[in-house]
């Protein structure tokens, strides 16, 4: 339990730091991460540049601290885009039951036929490169995983005596989901959306890897490590190593805070 409580602490504050980070960022970093400087392409790290320089000249430092902004807005935006939608649909539709709800399981089903990040590229590819259009895109494969988690608290909840107590006391529909159903979804849903946060973070690097996610010269982990970079692995390593320990670092810390969340919420835990 203690272990638990030191990782999940762990998640947290570097989160927070991140989060910090990404707020503070025009007033903290400490060069302009879209500037770039001629005479000192790749340079090494040093005082004057802590993590060195990329190959157009720029900041490596003032670059991975705007990038964060990029990581945690894309992470945050499709997560809770995604959990909210596709609990949304999940909450009315398996409620209702019917043809909405066999249709709706249905185009869940086809959706997730597709791997995360090859449906988050054709779309990232129709809508164009841009932020919120990354988010979106990001968002839709885990609209069907967040269904799917409300739909099944929801076939549990309306054979419960609460439910069924509202329904004969003649309350709506939808003061049911309000009131009754919706507060006992609410843990799992927290769960899956900090889990997808990492997720979310690490498939938003690799679209800005491929070129259909933030285009330069805006600041972005998985650009970072992009283009020129990939063939400076060996001679200037810094390049790519700290960008992608940034991505590491994050999702980690986010899987870790999601980790203690399932075990703060779920009660067949709580005694471990």
């Amino acid at each position: 339990w203690s272990s638990d409580v030191c990782s999940s602490d762990l998640g947290a504050l570097v989160l927070a730091v991140m989060a910090v980070l990404a707020i503070g960022a025009p007033w903290i970093a400490p060069y302009d991460p879209t500037e770039g400087n001629p005479a000192l392409l790749n340079a090494a790290p040093s005082a004057t540049h802590w993590l060195g320089t990329d190959p157009f000249g720029r900041d490596m430092l003032s670059r991975l601290i705007h990038g964060a902004r990029v990581s945690l807005l894309v992470g945050l935006g499709a997560s809770l885009l995604g959990v909210c939608v596709g609990a949304a649909l999940g909450l009315v539709t398996s409620y209702r039951g019917g043809w909405a709800d066999t249709l709706t399981q249905r185009l869940m089903d086809a959706l997730l036929a597709f791997p995360m990040l090859l449906l988050a590229l054709a779309l990232a590819a129709i809508l164009g490169p841009s932020l919120p259009n990354v988010i979106v895109a990001l968002s839709l494969p885990i609209v069907p995983r967040a269904a799917r988690i409300a739909r099944s608290s929801v076939l549990v909840l309306k054979a419960s005596p609460l439910v069924e107590a509202a329904i004969v006391a003649g309350c709506s529909d939808l003061r049911i989901i309000v009131r009754h159903i919706l507060p006992n979804t609410v843990a799992p849903l927290l769960v899956i959306a900090t889990a997808y946060l990492g997720l979310a973070i690490v498939q938003e690097a690799a679209l800005d890897y491929l070129g259909a996610g933030i285009q330069e010269p805006h600041p972005s982990w998985g650009l970072m490590m992009s283009g020129p970079a990939t063939s400076l692995a060996m001679t200037a390593p810094w390049v790519v190593v700290f960008p992608g320990l940034a991505i590491c670092l994050t999702v980690l810390a986010s899987n870790l805070l999601g980790d203690a969340i399932r075990d703060l919420t779920d009660p067949r835990l709580r005694g471990r």
